[in-house]
C-alpha cells in the first residue's frame, strides 16, 4: 500500500497548519512500512513550510504532476515543463481568448516564480524567489512546470473549463481555487501522471494506492488510484468519484482514516 496526499484543504487545515494528530499518524504510517507521498499543486519553494511542522520529510509530486521530488536530498527526481514553443503557444491563445488575463510561470523546478508586474501576489507570502517582469515575453524563454493564469474574480469551474476549451490538445489546465486561478500544466501531465511515475520507480501499483483529495485537480489522482478518499469539505465533482467521504481537514479526517488503517 502507499499513501498519497494532497495538502491544503485536504491534509493541512484552513491556516496551512498541520495538527499534531496528523503529524503523528503520518509517521506511525511510515514506520509501519506504508509510504506516503505528498501530491500538491504547490511548488517545491513553498513545500518547506510543511516539512518544518513533520518530524521526517515525505517525497512530493509538486506542481500538479510536473515536478517529483525528493526532500532528504533536495533533488528533482523527474521534471515535466512546458517548453517555449508551446508557452509561446498557450500565451497566443490566452490572448485571444481572454484578453485581460494576467499570467505567471513557475521555473526552475518551481524554485522561483515569475509573474507580470500586475498578476495579484498574496501581499502576507514569503517573496524569495518570486519576480516580476514588464513584459509577457519574458515569461516565455524558458521551460515552465506550471504557468498561471488570472482574470479578476471568476466563477473557478466556469472559467477552468474556457480556458480548458482554448487549450485543448496543446496543455492541461485545471484549478484549486475558489475564487478563478487557472493552472495550466505540459499535456499530459497531472497529479496521477506523476505519482504513477513515482510509484513505478518504487514497485507499487495504482491498486495499492490510497489517495486523499478535495479539488478539481485532484480529479486525475483519485480516478487512478485504487481507492478514493475525499474529505468532507471537498469540491462535489471530487465527492462524486470518491469511494468514500472522510471528516473535513479541519477535524483530521486523514489521520483518522490513517489510524484506523493502523488499528488504532
Amino acid at each position: 500500500m502507499l499513501i498519497a496526499t494532497d495538502l491544503d484543504g485536504t491534509l493541512l487545515r484552513d491556516d496551512k497548519t498541520i495538527s499534531a494528530r496528523t503529524v503523528d499518524a503520518l509517521d506511525r504510517t511510515v514506520a509501519a512500512g506504508t509510504p506516503v507521498v505528498l501530491v500538491t499543486g504547490r511548488p517545491i519553494r513553498w513545500l518547506r513550510r510543511v516539512y518544518d511542522q513533520l518530524r521526517s520529510p515525505l517525497p512530493a509530486v509538486c506542481v500538479n504532476g510536473a515536478v517529483v521530488y525528493d526532500p532528504v536530498k533536495d533533488e528533482v527526481l523527474r521534471a515535466s515543463p512546458l517548453s517555449p514553443p508551446v508557452l509561446a503557444e498557450v500565451a497566443r491563445r490566452l490572448a485571444a481568448e481572454v484578453p485581460e488575463a494576467l499570467l505567471a510561470v513557475e521555473v526552475v523546478d518551481s524554485r522561483e516564480m515569475r509573474h507580470q508586474i500586475e498578476y495579484p501576489i498574496h501581499p502576507d507570502g514569503d517573496r524569495a524567489g518570486i519576480q516580476a517582469v514588464a513584459a509577457v515575453s519574458e515569461l516565455l524563454h524558458e521551460p515552465a512546470v506550471k504557468l498561471l493564469v488570472r482574470a479578476g474574480v471568476r466563477d473557478p469551474d466556469e472559467f477552468s473549463a474556457r480556458i480548458g476549451k482554448a487549450l485543448s490538445g496543446l496543455a492541461e489546465a485545471t484549478h484549486s481555487s475558489l475564487t478563478g486561478l487557472v493552472e495550466v500544466s505540459a499535456a499530459g501531465v497531472t497529479k496521477a501522471a506523476g505519482l504513477a511515475w513515482f510509484c513505478e520507480r518504487i514497485g507499487v501499483v495504482a491498486e495499492d494506492v490510497v489517495a486523499f483529495g478535495d479539488m478539481p485537480n485532484d480529479l486525475p489522482l483519485l480516478t487512478w488510484a485504487g481507492r478514493a478518499v475525499a474529505v468532507a469539505n471537498a469540491h462535489p465533482s471530487v465527492k462524486a468519484v470518491a469511494d468514500e467521504v472522510i471528516g473535513s481537514n479541519e477535524d483530521d479526517g486523514v489521520a483518522v482514516y490513517l489510524e484506523s488503517l493502523l488499528g488504532s
